[in-house]
């Protein structure tokens, strides 16, 4: 049986090769599992990913839809964004909602911890459900040029499964939030 605590990995020496305000990108020399020697990038994030599964009093949802440099396409996903590692994620996620959806929310709930791309980047990401929602106004960053679609649950499910929502932390908020609101888990 494997011993989950034990790291196989052997870092020999780190360099920190390149970094900007969102990130730190790192490169080491590592003896791995068997021994042999390599090298691991690994791309830390200096925020935490927050994303808000909002849903008003009729059941819908809000996606927010923008064009994504990174991937050169446009993403519709859940209202997310970063949250400063020290500041507490809730009082992040409730700036989110407000800014991209112009919402705030009664009740909050945690639904989800999960790591984006746990083989390149120690991102953390956290998913609440908002309700009891109370409309505002929207406050777009400078980077943000966004677009905002009502949605019931089961269509932003049905978008996930055809892969026309394919951000992860969308993706697993939307079916997990589904599912918990059915009560199936």
């Amino acid at each position: 049986m494997i011993d989950e605590t034990h790291n196989p990995w052997t870092t020999l020496a780190s360099k920190e090769i390149y970094e900007n305000p969102w990130i730190k990108v790192r490169e080491d020399q590592v003896l791995n599992p068997k021994g042999g020697k390599g090298i691991y990038g690994v791309v830390s994030m200096k925020n935490k990913a927050i994303g808000i599964i909002p849903i008003d009093d009729e059941g819908y949802t809000y996606l927010i839809g923008q064009y994504r440099y990174a991937l050169n396409e446009y993403s519709w996903e859940i209202p997310m964004g970063g949250g400063l590692n020290e500041v507490d994620i809730l009082e992040s996620a409730k700036r989110e909602l407000q800014e991209e959806t112009g919402f705030t929310a009664a009740k909050w709930t945690n639904i989800a911890r999960l790591h984006t791309s746990n083989s390149v980047t120690d991102e953390e990401g956290f998913v609440f459900l908002a309700q009891e929602l109370k409309a505002g106004e929207t406050a777009f960053e400078e980077t943000e040029e966004l677009q905002i679609k009502r949605v019931s649950l089961n269509e932003a499910v049905r978008m996930a499964m055809n892969n026309e929502i394919t951000d992860a932390i969308s993706v697993a908020g939307i079916l997990k939030a589904a599912l918990l609101l059915r009560n199936e888990f």
